[in-house]
């Protein structure tokens, strides 16, 4: 009884204290190589790789099957300065264990230092598909693997089959520029194949352009990228009417999560009583800052915006309007308000200009003039945004 006990209190302290729980039950194998990780992963203390070795090795008479403990031999012998023989211990706790995770991660070092990236990205996939949470382990090396065409090209086939991964991928590459442009190819060659790019990945790299001031690519990316349906919602303004179905993407229509307020969108064929539109209902509260936005890429020039738009008892304590605004130092280029009150399909419009500088490109918000959520200023009513275009003017 007293050593079921011990070996029950053994199992329950390996992962936190392996050395009692080894005092307990020395023929625990968790808790040893626990204990063993734990001292080879102390950056305090310089391990004693040979005493370790040899708690290692004596483990083996008591599991020859676990490959953990291959692993872990073959670490010790890595640090050691014997890789030969390290990379066979690898090789076989693979042979007992497919996705060994410390063999795997070895297995990957090295296939990446020989140049042979296929056989890396292969056993990245295998990696990144039974532990997911590891991909920090192996973002840094993505860069160098893709900028090698080989690399690329066995990167390009995993995402195309679906790999779990692509999503962290694309995550990781928007933090350099040349993290951009690599991602940015990746997303063009994945257009109109099985496994076309997806509005998240778009947006993170599409974002990721504009964070770092890289305008034009941004926009080229948003634009090689649409499905031929999408292409026909396009212009100045993408998505004029406020068709459902789309959106997210910067250079499409991106809902703001915002309190006091509901906005839906609904098709502009079929509408019951000319509907359709992006509906906002307010809901008798305050509400502050921006509701809807998409990101315009006007050149320089004189243009006219419009809007037709109906309301019911809409009650605006202060303004409700569109804004557009220069990404750059020229600031708000054009604002045009939204009257109060019951209306059905009221032309709104308002001329403005984009200047030959300070202005590369701009974002296009309604939003309210509201500074503070105060109570004294609550917005009800219901207002029906049929059309919003911009059209250039003749110089």
């Amino acid at each position: 009884m007293l050593a079921a006990s011990s070996i029950g209190l053994s199992r329950f302290l390996e992962t936190e204290t392996p050395a009692v729980s080894l005092a307990l039950d020395p023929f625990n194998v968790d808790a040893l190589i626990a204990e063993i990780t734990g001292d080879l992963n102390d950056t305090s203390n310089a391990p004693d790789l040979d005493a370790l070795l040899a708690k290692a090795r004596g483990a083996l008479a008591f599991d020859l099957g676990d490959a953990r403990l291959y692993s872990l031999i073959g670490e010790i012998k890595y640090r050691q300065g014997e890789k030969d023989e390290a990379y066979q211990l690898f090789d076989q706790a693979r042979k007992l264990s497919k996705t060994e995770i410390h063999a795997l991660q070895r297995s990957i070092s090295r296939a990446i230092e020989s140049g042979d990236l296929s056989k890396a990205v292969g056993e990245i996939d295998i990696l990144l598909r039974r532990w997911p949470d590891q991909f920090s382990a192996i973002a840094e090396g993505m860069p160098k693997i893709l900028s090698n065409p080989e690399g690329f090209q066995a990167v390009l086939t995993a995402i195309r089959s679906e790999a779990p991964w692509r999503g962290g991928l694309f995550r990781a590459l928007n933090k350099t520029p040349e993290g951009l442009d690599i991602a940015n190819q990746l997303l063009l060659d994945l257009t109109g194949s099985r496994a076309p790019p997806t509005s998240s990945e778009l947006t993170t790299v599409i974002a990721g352009y504009i964070v770092q001031g890289e305008y034009e690519p941004a926009y080229r990316l948003f634009l090689f990228t649409l499905t031929d349906q999408e292409r026909k919602l396009g212009g100045y303004i993408f998505n004029s009417t406020f068709e459902p179905g789309s959106g997210g993407k910067p250079f499409d229509w991106q809902v703001r999560d915002q309190s006091g307020l509901e906005i839906a969108f609904a098709p502009s064929q079929n509408a019951v009583e000319g509907e359709g539109g992006a509906t906002v209902r307010f809901l008798n509260t305050p509400v502050k800052n921006t509701a809807l936005q998409q990101y315009v890429a006007l050149p320089p020039g004189s243009y006219k915006i419009s809007l037709v738009a109906s309301a019911r008892n809409l009650k605006l304590p202060k303004e409700l309007f569109w804004s557009i605004r220069c990404l750059g130092p020229a600031g708000e280029i054009a604002r045009f308000n939204i009257p109060e009150g019951t209306f059905n399909r009221q032309n709104l419009s308002q001329d403005f200009s984009v200047g030959p500088a300070g202005c590369p490109m701009q974002l296009l918000t309604l939003q309210t003039a509201a500074i503070a959520e105060s109570w004294r200023f609550r917005y009800v009513g219901t207002l029906v945004m049929h059309k919003l275009s911009i059209e250039r003017l003749a110089s």
